[in-house]
């Protein structure tokens, strides 16, 4: 069931972009809590990208989707902005409850956050295209360079390891599985073999069946274009 997470003053408001993995970390998270949410739409490439505008820049220096709103406070960083909502709400939780296994999807979490969707953001491809004049093709064939070297090293850290269970860790959506669904929709985009990954085959499919993963899709947010 959604709940309205506090007064009007309160309202939860997501600045995001349909395609951004980052934001789509996060409309999974508010909806694993089951929060209702504003999204106020930033537009990554029109008119040279919405989020280098001052309005947005004020909202996040870094110009950088997504930014949550908690009524006037303004947070950044999906992960942290995550985190956020488990200490906030903190049912259902995103971290499980022991030090080792919190450490554990944190670390997963990680991988894609810090090592590989950094190397394929945006504004990486934008620099190879217009500063270096980088052709598509060959951009393609970095981001699949990067995504596979970080895919596997994830499949290894998931692969027999006693503390996967239907997802990431357990049998409960943690972070790691927040982060790790919109990475594995970048590399589809991006035609990335996955058929060397099985176990993280395997956790996408599992996440992608339940509502708050699938209402998160890139393709359902009020900004995508008309399919």
């Amino acid at each position: 069931m959604t709940r309205d997470p506090a007064p009007a003053s309160e309202r939860l408001q997501l600045y995001s972009y349909w395609r951004s993995s980052a934001a789509y970390r996060v409309r999974i998270g508010l909806n694993l809590k089951g929060l209702r949410y504003e999204t106020t739409p930033v537009h990554l490439l029109r008119g040279g990208g919405e989020q280098h505008a001052a309005p947005f820049r004020d909202a996040n220096p870094q110009g950088l989707v997504p930014v949550l709103q908690h009524g006037d406070r303004r947070m950044r960083q999906s992960v942290a902005i995550l985190e956020y909502l488990d200490e906030t709400w903190p049912s259902p939780p995103l971290l499980p409850v022991g030090a080792r296994e919190r450490q554990r999807v944190r670390a997963l979490a990680q991988v894609i956050a810090c090592d590989v969707h950094p190397l394929n953001n945006l504004r990486v491809l934008q620099y190879f295209e217009h500063t270096w004049g980088v052709p598509q093709a060959e951009r393609e064939v970095w981001v699949r360079h990067w995504v596979a070297d970080g895919f596997a090293a994830i499949e290894a850290m998931l692969a027999d390891h006693p503390s996967t269970g239907r997802f990431c860790e357990g049998d409960m959506p943690t972070i790691a599985d927040c982060c790790l669904i919109p990475q594995v929709y970048n590399a589809r985009r991006f035609d990335v073999d996955l058929s060397p990954y099985p176990t993280i085959q395997r956790i996408d499919a599992a996440c992608v069946a339940l509502p708050a993963f699938d209402l998160a899709r890139p393709e359902l947010q009020p900004d995508a274009p008309p399919q």
